[in-house]
Order: structure tokens, then sequence, then C-alpha cells
């Protein structure tokens, strides 16, 4: 059994990538409970909490948004596998990660427990910062995952059926899914720091600066 309070903070930080591939053994309702509650300490735009948190295991309503879910794969990337897996690496999305994105649209289901984080009354909204006021918190969401043993990421290609998972999940018609959260144990692969461009190459100091 993992010891969720033995991982230090940084090494969580450095060692939380996108676990794609989940196994099926279950996840206990107190596990998840434990990881909602760290997820809804995270921060909220003017501590308005403006959100909800639907924990999804019932294997229909799954099958359904993982249709949906796949619909969008292929539209954006699957219908490219050919291009993608042939291209240089290097390119916008690496062979790896396409492949443990493809496993994840085709196994979706599969994964034991889903969270959608889902904002009250944004629906209509037209502002680009919207996610602010949530996706601190999903973090701390797999984060807490993380302590737990568990792998988790960050999914939005069920959007492209967004009213049909709205009517799904019973939300009122002004509430905004933000992501779905496939949740499970990993199956494949360890926790260990992603490969990233050095900081010289991203971070600039003061002003940005083309060379």
């Amino acid at each position: 059994m993992t010891d969720p309070n033995a991982l230090p903070l940084l090494e969580a930080l450095h060692s939380t990538p996108a676990r794609r591939y989940l196994s099926t053994e279950p996840v206990g309702d107190d596990v998840i409970r434990a990881i909602l509650d760290a997820a809804i300490r995270g921060p909220s735009a003017g501590n308005g909490q403006f959100w909800t948190w639907i924990v999804v295991r019932d294997p229909e309503t799954k099958k359904q948004i993982a249709d949906w879910y796949r619909e969008g794969w292929e539209r954006h990337y699957g219908s490219r596998r050919e291009q993608i897996l042939g291209a240089p690496e290097g390119g916008p999305m690496s062979k790896k990660s396409f492949l443990a994105a493809d496993h994840l649209a085709n196994h979706l289901e599969e994964a034991p427990v889903w969270i959608f984080p889902v904002l009250l009354g944004a629906a209509k909204s037209t502002n680009p910062r919207l996610g602010s006021s949530i996706y601190g918190a999903v973090q701390h969401l797999i984060l807490a995952a993380r302590a737990h043993g568990l792998g988790a990421t960050l999914t939005t290609l069920h959007i492209g059926h967004e009213a049909e998972v709205r009517t799904l999940l019973g939300l009122p018609g002004d509430a905004l899914t933000m992501a779905l959260i496939p949740i499970g144990h990993p199956s494949r692969g360890r926790w260990s720091e992603p490969k990233r461009r050095p900081l010289e190459e991203v971070v600039h100091f003061e002003k940005f600066k083309t060379s």
C-alpha cells in the first residue's frame, strides 16, 4: 500500500507525467474522496468555488462517453496516424506520446474511475482564461492521485459532444465540463521525470527575446 504522506512535494512535481496506460484494478471510494478533498483545496477565483466534481464509475455512462471521445480522437489525431508515426522525432507529438494517447482512446472506459471537473454557470462564457478558476485544483487532484500511487491525465476530446455529456451526467445547462480525468493504477511505465526543453529555451527575464 502506498503511503500518500511519504511522497515529498518536489519529488511529486518532478515525477507526475500524464499516465495513459491504466489497469482495471478497482480504486476504493475512500481513496477517491481523499483525492477530491485535496483537489478542492486548490485555488479558485475569488474563492468562489463555482465548481462541482462528477465521479463516474457506471460502465454504460463510460461506454457512451468513450465512444464520443474516440470520435474526437479520430478527428484530431487518429486520422493522421501514419503521418504522425512517420514524422521525424522533434515534431509536435512524439511517437511515444501518440501511441500512449491512442491506447487511452481505445481503452478509456476500462479506467476504473473518471472524474469530471465542472464549472457552474460557465457554458456561455467567452473568457479564454476561464480555466484559471479550476485547473489549479485539477493539478491538486492529479498530484494527490500520484501520492496514492494512481495515474491520471487531463483529457478534453469529449467536448465535441459537450451538450450530450452534460445531459448524460445530469448537469445544468449552464455548466461546462472542463476536463475528463481517467484515474487508475498504472499498468505500464514508471514514475519518472518527463523530458522537457531546458529552461534556457523557454524562460525569459523581463522581456521575450528571440535570440
